[in-house]
């Protein structure tokens, strides 16, 4: 029997702090330049300095971005546009700095911590330090058979919340939350499309490499084959994970409700971390307040969940590439955001503005005064 309790992160996780954000927006009231005038920026600024308990903010200096990484035996009906298997490729892309996320992340200074769940490749082919997660090789058909089983399940979850651990633990101030996976947003499809109570045909989207009209058929296909054995198993969200999710997704639900733990704000990147969110919120209420969506990748699935938990994207700009790239996108809005909270000068006093008043006058009279006694 599983001695992991999801329950338990019902009483573990706290929002941000209410009263400091109320001081931050008491603050932002006194600053040079007029409340709402700065439109969201406003908003994150007081979001960060709540999460952070500390007001003003502090910069956001030691970003990082994780990806979870798993092949989906799902890929194997024609759902993806890649090939079945072919996850790890992409994470050697990652790796040697050829992908979008790796462009950025330079750019950035921001780095980049892959971690493999389930690859279907050879450990031996990848950094040690990207493997030593790994829970097992590839994932079941979703359609026809479990992601994984139970005990499994629960290893990749407590996977996901050991890293949030380890980022917490070496200082890292917030992450930016992505995948690389193929057939992954077939099985986040499913997973919003459950906990959504919609059919699979509201959820299915094209995909990172968008994939034709016949391959979108058979995806809807599969999502909707992967509902019917999903919708019995709604109640227990850790089996809803084992029967049509993945090692990758159950760890980036673990990851995702830890970080809310350690009190580590988290961007969401596009449907499959918004699908593990989803699930996340259904174990605690209110880890969401943890998190912000990235962007809106066009994807429906996601949009479907976003609106679930009210979570507002920062961007649109239509990247679908995934990998963490749309959130890095969004990281210099945040920090911008904390940046102008905390370094805006604030409006003087009342009382300086009258004692500076009162100064002038007294030098005013001075000079009168001095004038009268020359012409004398």
């Amino acid at each position: 029997m599983s001695s992991l309790n999801l329950d338990d992160f019902t009483d573990l996780i706290e929002r941000p702090d209410g009263g400091v954000r109320r001081d931050a927006e008491a603050r932002r009231e006194r600053q040079v330049v007029p409340p709402g005038s700065l439109g969201r920026l406003d908003e994150l600024g007081e979001w960060l300095a709540a999460a952070q308990s500390a007001v003003p903010v502090r910069p956001v200096d030691r970003p990082r971005v994780v990806l979870f990484a798993g092949d989906h035996r799902i890929a194997e009906l024609g759902v993806s546009a890649r090939p079945a298997g072919g996850a790890g490729e992409l994470v050697r892309e990652v790796l040697e700095g050829g992908r979008p996320v790796s462009v950025l992340a330079r750019r950035l200074g921001v780095p980049v911590r892959v971690v493999d769940m389930a690859l279907d490749c050879d450990p031996q082919t990848l950094p040690a330090e990207v493997v030593r997660h790994r829970v097992r090789r590839g994932g079941g058909r979703i359609d026809v058979e479990d992601a994984l089983t139970p005990e499994e399940a629960e290893a990749a979850f407590r996977a996901g919340m050991a890293v949030a651990d380890e980022e917490a633990d070496s200082g890292t101030d917030l992450v930016v939350l992505g995948d690389v996976s193929v057939g992954g947003t077939t099985a986040a499809g499913v997973l919003v499309a459950a906990l959504c109570g919609t059919d699979a045909s509201v959820v299915t989207g094209r995909g990172g490499l968008a994939i034709d009209d016949l391959a979108w058929m058979r995806k809807c296909a599969a999502i909707r084959d992967a509902l019917r054995r999903a919708r019995p198993v709604l109640g227990d969200q850790l089996r809803l994970l084992a029967t049509v999710g993945g090692a990758d997704l159950a760890a980036m639900t673990g990851f995702l409700l830890q970080s809310a733990v350690r009190k580590m704000p988290v961007i969401l990147d596009g449907v499959v971390t918004a699908a593990c969110a989803l699930v996340g919120q259904r174990v605690a209420f209110r880890a969401p307040d943890w998190w912000l969506a990235a962007h809106d990748s066009g994807e429906p699935g996601q949009a479907k969940a976003l609106d679930r938990m009210a979570l507002e994207p920062l961007l649109t700009q239509g990247v679908t590439v995934g990998e963490g790239a749309g959130g890095l996108l969004a990281l210099p809005l945040v920090q911008a955001a904390a940046a102008l909270a905390a370094e805006l000068p604030e409006r003087p006093k009342a009382s300086e503005r009258s004692e500076g008043s009162v100064d002038s006058e007294d030098s005013e009279d001075s000079e009168n005064t001095d004038s009268a006694e020359e012409k004398a």
